[in-house]
Parts: structure tokens; C-alpha cells; sequence
């Protein structure tokens, strides 16, 4: 297996991006090869996956990534959670590893095949990707963002570390600013019209406003906040992947609300719906 250690890559890959992936998958390996327990269950997933199968699927989501990266057509889902959830059983289903070592040495070779297409892309392009179109840049912060969710689940079913921290969760703002309009939870939405200001602790921000059940999304935050959250980082990512709830958060003070409106803070996770 190729190792993808190695200079950080420039160009399509915004600086730091590309470390924080090849270390990423370096640490989701080094798990995997501790004498990890392939047959354990993993915490919160829904479709009840062991670490094996959980593995299996990030190895196999780094292949996908890297040949969207580079042009190949994938046919994956409509985008749906649905959609989505279908796809990774079918691809579970026909293929068979469940092993330790090809795994990490799968899910490793794929992020660097992935990066490697990314700098070979123009800056410019956009490719085609389960979640809709996207430009290099923010695949490659896709492929991150799938991958710490996935190694946070792994990190817990075998009672280690998890891999996520400030500087990673701030190269997932570009995938997350992307994506939010195209998973936006019509429930959510119905009825309402807000200026959300969100703030993560140490830096990084964006600005969130809904009327006509719509959401959009951008890095400016709006000129009158009808209700600021200031959120710490890795709460941030746990919560916009699904794998913690907002009140055990806001207890613990790891949420701050403001705002003139400050009691539109707990409708704000609802007006999407992770994939």
C-alpha cells in the first residue's frame, strides 16, 4: 500500500486541508491495526454496523471519494438519506473485507488517491459528488468531515481517543456551507424567518437565514442576528453529524445563546437532516 505521508499538497487543496486528511486516516488505521475488535457495534449507528462494517464503509467511501475526484462517474443515491443509506448496504453487501490491517491500508492508499486528484484538478472545476456538485475545495473538506464522523464512531466502539479537534472541525466549514441548503429538513423550516449568527469557539463563522422554508447559507454573518450561538468546535461537528444532541451541550455550556431572539437557538439543529 502507498503511503499518502508526504508534503502537504497546494493549489485546489486550501493550505492545512491536506494534512489534516492524511492524518486523519493515518490515525483511523492506527486504530483499526491496535488489535481492534472487529466485532464490536458502534455506538448511535442506525444501521447497527460492527467496527468491521463501519470500516469497510469508510474504505470504501475514500474509493468513491477519490474517483469523483478524479473524474470517474459514480452512481451513488439521490442525495437523500434514504438514498444514501441504501447505497452503503449495497456496497457493504458486495464487498466482503472486514480485516484489520487491508482496511487501514485501504482507507489510507484512498485519501491519498483523493488528494492526489484533487491537486490535479483545476481550481475552478467542480465535480460531481452523492451530496451534488462541489468544487475541489470542498470535496476535500467532504472527505475529511466523513471521515472524522466515522473515526469519532470507530474511536468509540473501541474505547480510544477520538481523532477531531479545533483546526480539523474549521477545515469542515467549507462542506458544511455547501451542503446545508441541500439537506435542509422541510419540518424544520415550515413557518419560520430567522437571521442566525453562529460562531465557533476560537474562530470560524457563518451566517444562516430562513424564509419561505428556505435556507441560505454564507461566511458573512447577517447585519441584525435574530439569535447568535456560540458553539464549541468539536460540539459543533458531533452535533451537525448526528452523533450528540444540543441539551446535554447547553448544560454543560459548551452552547452560548444571544441574540434578540435567543429562544430560536434550540430550533436551529432541526432545520436540517444529516444524511
Amino acid at each position: 500500500m502507498e503511503s499518502v505521508a508526504g508534503p502537504d499538497v497546494r493549489g485546489a487543496v486550501p493550505e492545512g486541508l491536506g494534512a489534516a486528511i492524511r492524518d486523519t486516516a493515518e490515525e483511523i488505521a492506527a486504530l483499526l491495526r491496535a488489535g481492534a475488535g472487529m466485532e464490536r457495534r458502534v455506538p448511535q449507528s442506525q444501521s447497527q454496523w460492527s467496527v468491521g462494517e463501519a470500516a469497510a464503509h469508510l474504505a470504501l467511501a475514500n474509493e468513491l471519494m477519490a474517483d469523483v475526484a478524479a473524474g470517474r462517474a459514480r452512481s451513488y443515491g439521490d442525495g437523500t438519506a434514504q438514498s444514501l443509506a441504501a447505497a452503503n448496504e449495497q456496497a457493504l453487501a458486495a464487498f466482503g473485507e472486514r480485516g484489520a490491517e487491508p482496511l487501514a491500508g485501504m482507507i489510507v492508499e484512498q485519501a491519498g488517491a483523493c488528494l492526489r486528484a484533487l491537486e490535479e484538478r483545476s481550481a475552478q472545476g467542480t465535480v460531481v459528488t452523492p451530496l451534488g456538485p462541489m468544487g475541489p475545495d470542498v470535496l476535500g473538506s467532504y472527505l475529511l468531515t466523513h471521515m472524522l464522523g466515522h473515526g469519532y464512531d470507530l474511536a468509540r466502539a473501541l474505547g480510544r481517543a477520538h481523532m477531531i479537534d479545533r483546526e480539523r472541525v474549521r477545515l469542515t466549514l467549507p462542506f458544511f456551507l455547501t451542503v446545508m441548503p441541500r439537506v435542509t429538513d422541510t419540518a424544520g423550516t415550515a413557518g419560520l424567518s430567522a437571521r442566525y449568527a453562529i460562531r465557533l469557539w476560537g474562530g470560524g463563522r457563518f451566517g444562516v437565514r430562513v424564509a419561505g422554508g428556505t435556507v441560505s447559507v454564507g461566511e458573512r454573518l447577517p447585519g441584525r442576528a435574530d439569535c447568535t450561538i456560540l458553539i464549541e468546535p468539536v460540539t459543533f461537528l458531533l452535533m451537525a453529524l448526528g452523533r450528540r444532541g444540543q441539551w446535554g451541550a447547553l448544560a454543560q455550556g459548551r452552547i452560548l445563546v444571544g441574540g434578540r431572539k435567543p429562544w430560536l437557538a434550540p430550533r436551529f439543529p432541526a432545520l436540517f437532516k444529516a444524511p
